[in-house]
C-alpha cells in the first residue's frame, strides 16, 4: 500500500486482553467517548467500541494512540460516512 507521495503505509495494531489497544499510523482523532474512538489512520478511518474508554497516550506527531477500557469492537468504516449509520436499516442494527 502507497499513499499519494509514495511513502509506504504501515499501520500496526496491539491489543492486550481486550484492555489495553495501541495503535500506530494514526494522524488524526476525529472523536472520542467513554463508549467509542473515531481515528483517522494511515489504513482509512478505524472505529473503536466498548465501555470506559479514555486515552493513556497520544502522540500525534508520533502517530501513536493507547486506549484503556473494555473493548468490544474494532471496524475499519468509509471515509464517507465516518462510523455513523445511514438509513432505518442502519439505525436499526447499530
Amino acid at each position: 500500500m502507497m499513499n499519494d507521495l509514495g511513502k509506504i503505509k504501515k499501520q500496526e495494531i496491539k491489543m492486550l486482553n481486550r484492555k489495553l489497544l495501541e495503535i500506530s499510523g494514526v494522524t488524526k482523532v476525529e472523536s472520542f467517548d467513554s463508549l467509542q474512538f473515531l481515528l483517522e489512520t494511515e489504513c482509512g478511518f478505524l472505529k473503536i467500541k466498548g465501555q470506559n474508554l479514555h486515552i493513556k497516550n497520544l502522540s500525534l506527531e508520533q502517530g501513536f494512540v493507547a486506549i484503556e477500557g473494555t473493548i468490544n469492537d474494532l471496524a475499519y468504516v468509509n471515509a464517507g460516512t465516518q462510523g455513523k449509520s445511514n438509513g432505518l436499516l442502519g439505525k436499526l442494527f447499530k
